[in-house]
């Protein structure tokens, strides 16, 4: 028969398990407040979640905090699914499939050997240069135009998409500037970003697992958050709706700029 576990010991490891870990009061207060950007971002502001990543890897360890707010994402994408389900492109969608797919794939190998300085380095250069050529492109008129982005443009964005969401859950940038390109209207917009984060956030669990991400005292403290995402979003679903689309479109590079240069400097 197997040795009982001692009883104090079980104890000590049922607290522990049981216990929010113990965080300075400035640090729940930061925590707090991205926890209301993530559900802004998902329902108002797409590219703003990038300032609730950097804020969870100032306070928390860098592995842990992108387990953490990769929950709280989900959470956030089920309410922007909800309210956005008939918006969606759906054949925009299809055709970021499989370069999203290899992306992920890219930064799950690349999380398994890149220390955290690195993983900052490189999403902050790829967003800029991200930024810079979709601001060219706006500004060159005749490259920008109501059509949907070319196959190329999916299979870039798409791929940077996969891998930056893996390793930072900072894709939000790097996918709002892909859809920017497309001219969707807001509603569109957000309804297409809704889904196509709500469908890579949960394929992203299994890995997240695997790797070591998500943890005991992360999940403790997603239960304590919850109900500021939930505000957040429901928050966003009110100021999309009183949102022009020129000030939309300033706001989603705005964050993005901010997140990147967060990124490179931190």
């Amino acid at each position: 028969m197997p040795r009982p576990r001692h009883p104090s010991s079980t104890r000590r490891w049922a607290q522990r398990a049981c216990d929010v870990p113990d965080l300075a009061w400035f640090a729940w207060v930061l925590l707090g407040i991205a926890s209301i950007v993530v559900g802004l971002s998902k329902t108002a502001v797409p590219g703003a979640g990038t300032i609730a990543v950097a804020i969870f890897a100032a306070v928390l360890p860098a592995r842990r905090s992108t387990g953490t707010i990769l929950l709280l994402l989900i959470v956030a994408d089920l309410f922007a699914v909800t309210m956005y389900r008939r918006s969606a492109n759906w054949r925009a969608l299809v055709r970021l499939a499989p370069a999203v797919v290899a992306g992920v794939l890219l930064g799950v190998w690349f999380l398994a050997f890149a220390q955290d300085e690195w993983v900052k380095r490189v999403i902050g250069i790829i967003l800029l240069g991200v930024i810079a050529v979709t601001l060219l492109r706006r500004r060159l008129q005749g490259l920008v135009t109501d059509a949907e982005p070319h196959r190329l443009a999916a299979a870039t964005y798409g791929t940077l998409g996969g891998f930056t969401t893996m390793v930072a859950n900072a894709a939000g940038p790097v996918m709002s500037m892909y859809f920017l390109a497309a001219r969707f209207p807001v509603k569109e917009f957000l309804g297409t970003v809704a889904w196509f984060f709500a469908l890579v956030n949960v394929s992203k669990v299994p890995f997240s697992l695997g790797l070591g991400l998500i943890t005991v005292p992360g999940l403790l403290i997603d239960a304590v958050l919850v109900p500021l995402v939930v505000a957040g979003a429901l928050a966003g679903r009110w100021l999309a709706g009183r949102l022009p689309q020129h000030l939309f479109e300033r706001l989603v590079i705005g964050f993005t700029i901010v997140g990147a240069v967060y990124l490179l400097v931190a």
